[in-house]
């Protein structure tokens, strides 16, 4: 007999794998599903994932095998941690406060990570901030049988250029195939809400979509608020938008909130932003699709356009899209500085396996693998979680990523646009000014707010706390922050990314508030 033990997640293929496995439909999507993965492990074992299209990562417990049987899917969308204890259990799951709960667990602090996140701002990699407590990484299966532990790989980011097919043939593969995909990522009772940001990607997916609310975010500070464009683009696709403006006071009133729910911490400024915006969301709206996913596959980032530049370089610094603190300056900072623990380790294996591609396709396999899994997917996951708002990622999809992965880098980046394949496929339902937007990325005047005195004291009290002192020289953070005050605003990410990881150590090992 096969038990589902845990599961979290959204299969958006159920109505083909319930004719195929033999499922009743009319069952709830919570018992449909959970007979989907038991009928499902049944029919194709451990490959069974690569039938499913959607978000998940569940554990299964075989009977007749005494094996327990975990999988997290393709790209890490919904986190799963597993802890093996002293006396020979595995404590697994979605939540590291529910793992630390069960007897056997352990709490100690990895301060190993810390020397890594000061450079990344958020947790790379199968290690976590506890010593012991691992995270299965996306595209893996876990084997717990006799007491012995054992990871395989049943999917990898590959890429295959396809030189032959022209621009807008691509286009059209990417507009057909999500013209597949957007029915299914909710049933017909099913009602849901859309982020809606002044870009190009859920722009797109509203525009395919039966969406009738759009959700936004906005400022006082205008040179920072996407929420005009948004309305904007509402507008013109005929649709309704609310805004959700975010102040000062209550973003910083956000942080600890933010930081334990997150369950490590993340210095990702947009993820407090996006936490006030899911709170607002889930007052009036249960599903909400969110646009993750197309700027990873498809060369969406402005630094993506340096790729050919960087060549053969980037296995020496490239580790993702953040990089903010370099090696002499947490050495500088840190009282437990360990050259041997260095930020490039955790995408070397990605190197080798993507030895021989462009270097453009070197950059989409890091950040797939290590900065979509590390910070945003676990920024969407934990947020939406804590808020009750179920988020659906329509563009993150195998599907999508299979005509990524074939695509020609010269169709996802040029000297002039990114993501311009993507583009082009999203003008066939939006207007080209919309379309073919300048990508302005989740800005938060954060730079401006921390330099005010009427927000900034918490920052100024925990950078001269014990407990800081604990892990940094306090007079070195501390001119790194009078530093900013005095005008470099380019410190702002340095001081966040330490304070960030003060607030939750204080949460997590100071208040024990668990």
């Amino acid at each position: 007999m096969i038990t589902v033990k845990t599961y979290k997640g959204h299969i958006r293929n159920w109505e083909s794998l319930c004719g195929e496995l033999g499922i009743d439909t009319s069952l709830s999507r919570e018992d449909r599903e959970k007979e989907i993965l038991v009928k499902a492990y049944e029919a194709w074992g451990a490959d069974m994932a690569n039938h499913m299209h959607g978000m998940f990562a569940f554990a299964l417990w075989d009977d007749s095998e005494d094996r327990l049987f975990c999988l997290r899917d393709q790209f890490g969308t919904t986190p799963f941690y597993y802890y093996e204890t002293a006396d020979g259990k595995l404590l697994y799951g979605s939540s590291i406060r529910a793992i630390m709960k069960q007897p056997g667990f352990v709490k100690e602090l990895n301060e190993e990570m810390l020397q890594l996140y000061l450079s990344l701002t958020y947790v790379a990699g199968e290690s976590t901030f506890f010593k012991g407590l691992f995270k299965l990484m996306p595209g893996r299966y876990l084997i717990w049988q006799d007491g012995r532990l054992k990871i395989e790989r049943y999917w990898a980011p590959e890429f295959h250029p396809d030189e032959s097919k022209s621009l807008e043939a691509w286009a059209d593969e990417i507009h057909t195939t999500l013209q597949k995909i957007i029915p299914e990522v909710k049933t017909a009772g099913e009602k849901a809400d859309s982020f809606l940001s002044g870009g190009v990607d859920s722009s797109y997916v509203l525009a395919m979509s039966d969406v009738e609310m759009t959700d936004s975010c906005g400022y006082d500070e205008e040179r920072f608020d996407e929420s005009g464009l948004a309305k904007l683009t509402a507008d013109v696709l005929g649709r309704k938008n609310s805004r959700c403006l975010i102040t000062p006071e209550a973003y910083f009133a956000e942080v600890p909130y933010v930081m334990y729910y997150m369950e490590q911490p993340l210095a990702d400024a947009s993820a407090i932003v996006f936490s006030l915006g899911c709170k607002a969301t889930a007052e009036h709206a249960k599903i909400c699709y969110s646009g993750e996913g197309a700027d990873e596959f498809f060369g969406g980032y402005n630094m993506y356009r340096n790729a050919e530049r960087y060549g053969e370089n980037l296995k020496t610094f490239y580790v993702g899209n953040t990089n903010i603190m370099k090696e002499d300056e947490k050495r500088k900072i840190l009282k437990n500085y360990d050259p041997d623990v260095l930020p490039i380790e955790v995408a070397e294996k990605i190197y080798e396996d993507m030895e021989g591609l462009d270097p453009l396709s070197k950059m989409s396999a890091v950040d797939i693998q290590i900065w979509l899994e590390g910070d945003i997917y676990l920024n969407v996951d934990k947020m939406s979680t804590a808020a009750g708002l179920e988020i659906r990622m329509p563009l993150t999809d195998t599907r999508i990523f299979d005509i990524a992965s074939r695509m020609p880098s010269k169709y996802k980046v040029n000297g002039e646009q990114n993501k311009v394949a993507f583009r082009t496929a999203a003008a066939k339902v939006l207007p080209e000014e919309i379309a073919f937007r300048k990508k302005l990325g989740f800005i938060v005047p954060i730079r401006i707010w921390m330099a005010d005195d009427r927000y900034n004291q918490d920052v100024r009290a925990k950078f001269k706390s014990d407990m800081a002192a604990k892990f940094f020289k306090l007079d070195e953070i501390n001119a790194i922050f009078e530093e900013y005050i005095g005008g470099n605003s380019d410190n702002w990410r340095k001081i966040w990314t330490i304070y960030t990881f003060l607030v939750w150590y204080e949460l997590y090992f100071v208040k024990n508030g668990l």
